[in-house]
């Protein structure tokens, strides 16, 4: 009979202690996470568990998406079914009333979500829409006090200054990828575009969330890239998405992402910004498949029911999962165990 002597320690156990000691990761030691044997994953998730569990325990974090407008975009983002180089078959609707916009707070209020967040297609917003959404964030901070998050494209100082005053907490705006990828997906702005409007926001006083997308047909390079040029803006959330190729897009064909390595990248985030909330965003369901729920042995937040123009599983489902995992929904400083 064969006898195993298991290690007493790995160089993931290993990296993780140095990053709790207050030491940062470096490039190599991130490329040799997404580089790493497929049967080391259950090793570097016990690591990268250590340190999610050290930063924010056994809590997980939902947030609720409302497309806010949709499609009319004149942007030529190769991912986004709302492009105009798409001619993906979605509903195309100007800025949502006040009335969709309440319902939307009370269906993320009732899905147990910390963060609602309103999204609007678009390059930027024009000053009346920006008015509007101010004014309906007045009303849902009045009735339920929900922490906002909005996500209305490139921004001007004044506007920014105006969604903060009117009590957005937050301002969305993704890098995507690196700054050498960039215009290979987009061409109608820049990467410093992005980076703009999040110092625009960051000085009006909200708080960044900027994320990726993996799986663009980009190269490991161009995710540590994106990764590492995080950790010098701030950010205190992170979304981390899965491209989700649709029809009539130009990625509609692109499909390079499996399981395993859709791991190792959320591991890469938690290892390169310990504190940060990281947030698996869309296409978490087509990529993940069965593996979803180890995502959050390294993330400690995800997006409930569906995105913006494709279904996620539903909210009962992900209650299941964080349920089957042990761990808890935290709701605004509030604990939810189960539903």
């Amino acid at each position: 009979m064969m006898t195993a002597t298991l290690p007493q320690t790995s160089p993931w156990r290993e990296l993780a202690f140095r990053i709790l000691s207050g030491e940062s990761i470096t490039r190599e030691e991130g490329a040799a996470i997404l580089q790493s044997p497929d049967c080391q994953i259950l090793d570097l998730l016990a690591a990268t568990f250590e340190v999610r569990k050290t930063h924010f325990g056994q809590q997980v974090q939902l947030y609720y998406l409302k497309n806010a407008k949709s499609g009319l975009c004149p942007e030529d983002c190769g991912y986004c079914s709302q492009s105009v180089v798409s001619d993906a078959p979605i509903e195309r609707y100007s800025i949502a009333n006040e009335r969709v916009l309440m319902e939307g707070a009370r269906a993320a209020q009732q899905s147990q979500a910390k963060t609602y967040c309103i999204v609007a297609s678009g390059r930027g917003p024009s000053d009346r829409e920006v008015e509007h959404v101010c004014n309906v964030v007045q009303k849902i901070k009045d009735e339920m006090g929900l922490h906002i998050c909005a996500c209305l494209g490139l921004l001007k100082p004044e506007q920014a200054q105006r969604l903060a005053e009117a009590g957005v907490d937050r301002i969305n705006h993704n890098l995507n990828t690196s700054r050498r990828y960039y215009e290979e997906i987009c061409t109608t702005h820049t990467y410093q575009d992005r980076l703009d409007t999040l110092k625009v926001a960051h000085d009006a006083g909200m708080e960044l969330c900027s994320g990726l997308i993996v799986g663009m047909g980009e190269t490991q390079d161009d995710v540590l890239d994106a990764v590492f040029e995080l950790r010098g803006l701030d950010v205190k959330s992170i979304p981390v998405n899965f491209l989700h190729p649709i029809d009539g897009t130009p990625l509609a064909k692109q499909d390079d992402l499996d399981p395993r390595y859709c791991l190792k990248v959320l591991c890469l985030l938690r290892m390169v910004h310990p504190s940060v909330e990281i947030r698996i965003a869309g296409g978490r369901e087509l990529n993940l498949r069965s593996m979803q729920a180890m995502g959050l042995y390294a993330a400690n937040s995800m997006f409930v029911s569906d995105y913006l123009t494709t279904h996620g599983q539903t909210a009962e489902q992900d209650f299941e999962m964080v349920k089957d995992l042990g761990f808890e929904i935290v709701i605004a400083g509030h604990e939810s165990h189960g539903h």
